[in-house]
């Protein structure tokens, strides 16, 4: 799977945010940058953001991810 179909499937749950996608091999580097996060525990934003990856990733399609998931204020943005 190409890293902007990764993107475009948490893009369609975070619409606002910015979204990055790095692959090397099997493995997807995810970072988030959204408001939504303001106030929302670290284990609790990489839900939101695993959640619309739960069936590619079951499928075996992914077979890693690691989330960053911050608010604009944490990315120095």
């Amino acid at each position: 799977m190409e890293p902007s179909e990764v993107q475009a499937l948490v893009a369609a749950e975070f619409p606002e945010a910015d979204i990055q996608v790095s692959q090397s091999g099997g493995h997807y580097t995810i970072a988030v940058v959204d408001a939504g996060f303001e106030g929302v525990r670290s284990v609790a934003r990489q839900q939101r953001v695993y959640a619309p990856l739960r069936d590619i990733i079951a499928a075996g399609t992914i077979h890693a991810v690691n989330i960053i998931a911050k608010t604009p204020a944490e990315a120095g943005a």
